[in-house]
């Protein structure tokens, strides 16, 4: 490697940043770049983890810059936001239908108003100038009946936190090629000389995947930390700290929320100063929990699942019209019901979320994935979650369990009082089958639980336009390409399709789109194509189903209308699904709505 490439250290507030980064970086001869993704506080701890590994200069942008700025003293270069960035994002928002607007710090409604007077454009700007005051701005837009911002990082976030759409305005190219040209030219109009710091080598040349070192104040002056329990680690570290200064090297195991951490602690002195050193590796620990089915996730892991979950992203579930948090605190059982792909999962997790319990785990008991085994843990086992208290737990897919083993879990339930010593959520396919119908009926009646029925998505087609929309702009946070929308007619097609597998089809639908798509706009043919196809693979099943069960044999009469053949096929369609209707529309390819006008 040259010696005179400057060695940038970029910091992106998310991954479609990185990308282009990277590629611009690949293009020229004169830099050597490694780019992380980290917003606000955790741009701050990358930019504390790799300040020391010879940098000469940091590109970040935001808030995020400007929190980097008062950690280091090595140059920062802030990527700006151009004109032709928030023009990007504007047009990103065209298909949006509800009321939204522009808020940001001054150099982004500075530009954003110029912009809109040429543009002779009516979109609301509101002007921030911190964190607390974007908090506080956004509160007043909600109120005031704002469904979306276009927004930088900082608030971006925050309205996702508070239930509010928002496309976050990315930089373009042509503004992240600038910011690395102002930090080539200021790399070359001085001359840093750096020493080797002898002390920092001998702690990185104890080979431990993960260091931390304290000064004898407990003071954090180097880490390397990648584990998810980073806090928890630190606080173990702090409290063995005495114990270090006083031993010298020793060994500590310790399991942490289901990792299993092996630790070398250390004293070094370093002009004659004391200080700890920490070099440890970590393993899941072998736990009951792990049995097939039995599964336990903490507060933070089901915020991270849902929060970037497709439900969250197009803000699905708070146009459901239960009040969420109010079922979540009550006493009672709930019964999540629906078709497969509508979000009942994710539901679960935003329920969690909201009560009192969710301190402690997430107790998930998949009945897809419980074996023998597990239900044999379920029922016997003194470490049961069924014996524990003030947990959530979440019963997904029951529908999946023999109707022996669902009734017997029932009635374990009951005998065990576990309704009312925990919140308990149960999801369950929509089934006119018996007896499925049957035991879903019987867990709601015997629990009294209150019901959350999610909507399949071709009852909700209104919702299509703004969640594509919502979509693709994240979408294009996690790759160079910048899909702005659909063609005319593009958005139609896909609200004319019937959705079998709901917003699960949808979400790979979409994303099959925005990979083929080349162009800045999906085109009504790239739809039609992909619908086509989807359309031909459940054709293929449904029509191999009929025909290994029965053939459709009709009398035809001269006399008989179109609409008189078409019912007719109905009903004997209808009849060999046992009057199943929403197996029959899927075999014809029609919608249910479409299906009962038929047969009016």
């Amino acid at each position: 490697m040259s010696q005179n490439k400057v060695k940038i250290l970029g910091i992106a507030p998310y991954e479609g940043m990185k990308s282009i980064m990277a590629r611009i970086a690949s293009q020229r001869d004169d830099i050597d770049l490694s780019v992380f993704v980290g917003d606000l506080n955790e741009g701050v701890e990358i930019a504390k983890r790799n300040i020391s590994s010879n940098c000469d200069i940091i590109i970040s942008r935001g808030g995020t810059a400007q929190m980097i700025s008062k950690i280091t003293e090595i140059p920062l270069i802030e990527i700006n936001i151009s004109v032709y960035d928030i023009l990007r994002t504007i047009k990103l928002a065209e298909n949006y239908s509800e009321k939204y607007a522009i808020v940001g710090y001054p150099a982004i409604i500075t530009s954003a108003q110029m912009l809109c007077d040429v543009l002779q454009s009516n979109i609301d700007l509101f002007t921030i100038h911190s964190k607390e005051e974007a908090s506080e701005t956004l509160k007043n837009l909600k109120k005031q009946g704002y469904k979306m911002v276009l927004s930088d990082m900082i608030t971006t976030t925050l309205a996702k936190r508070m239930g509010m759409n928002a496309i976050l305005i990315t930089s373009g190219e042509e503004s992240i090629k600038s910011a690395i040209d102002q930090a080539v030219k200021l790399y070359k109009s001085y001359i840093h000389v750096k020493e080797d710091n002898k002390f920092l080598e001998e702690i990185i040349r104890g080979n431990g995947d993960n260091v931390i070192v304290f000064d004898s104040n407990s003071n954090i002056i180097f880490d390397s930390i990648t584990s998810e329990d980073t806090d928890t680690i630190i606080e173990l570290l702090r409290s063995e700290l005495p114990n270090t200064l006083k031993l010298g090297s020793h060994k500590i195991y310790k399991t942490i929320n289901e990792n299993l951490y092996t630790i070398r602690c250390r004293r070094i002195l370093n002009q004659e100063r004391e200080y700890a050193v920490y070099y440890f590796r970590y393993d899941k620990a072998p736990t009951s929990g792990q049995l097939s089915g039995i599964n336990y996730y903490n507060k933070a892991q089901v915020e991270d699942s849902f929060f970037n979950s497709f439900f969250s992203i197009i803000n699905t579930t708070s146009k459901n019209h239960y009040d969420i948090e109010q079922l979540s605190l009550s006493k009672s059982p709930i019964m999540l019901t629906g078709e497969v792909g509508t979000g009942k999962s994710q539901m679960a997790n935003l329920l969690y979320t909201f009560h009192p319990y969710s301190n402690n785990p997430l107790v998930n008991i998949d009945c897809g994935l419980l074996n023998e085994k597990g239900m044999k843990y379920l029922t016997t086992n003194t470490n049961s979650p069924l014996l524990d208290k003030s947990n959530v737990i979440f019963i997904s897919d029951l529908q999946k369990l023999s109707d022996k083993s669902a009734l017997d879990l029932l009635a374990l339930i009951r005998d065990l009082d576990l309704h009312k010593r925990n919140k308990l959520i149960i999801s369950c396919v929509n089934t006119t089958e018996e007896p499925k119908l049957s035991i879903r009926l019987e867990y709601m009646n015997k629990l009294q639980c209150s019901n959350i029925h999610m909507d399949p998505l071709r009852e909700k087609i209104e919702e299509i336009p703004d969640a594509s929309s919502l979509y693709l702009g994240t979408l294009n946070l996690d790759t160079s390409n910048q899909v702005l929308g659909f063609d005319t007619d593009a958005i139609a097609l896909l609200q004319e399709y019937d959705w079998p597998y709901n917003y699960t089809q949808f979400k790979r639908v979409l994303n099959e789109l925005s990979v083929i798509t080349t162009t800045t706009y999906i085109s009504k043919e790239n739809v039609k194509s992909i619908l086509q196809k989807e359309t031909a693979i459940l054709s293929n099943s449904s029509t191999a189903q009929i025909d290994s069960e029965d053939t459709i044999h009709l009398k035809l009469d001269s006399s008989m209308t179109l609409d008189d053949i078409s019912k007719e096929v109905i009903k004997r369609v209808l009849k060999l699904n046992n009057d199943n209707l929403t197996t029959t529309a899927k075999q014809l390819g029609i919608s249910r709505t479409t299906l009962w006008r038929h047969l009016k």
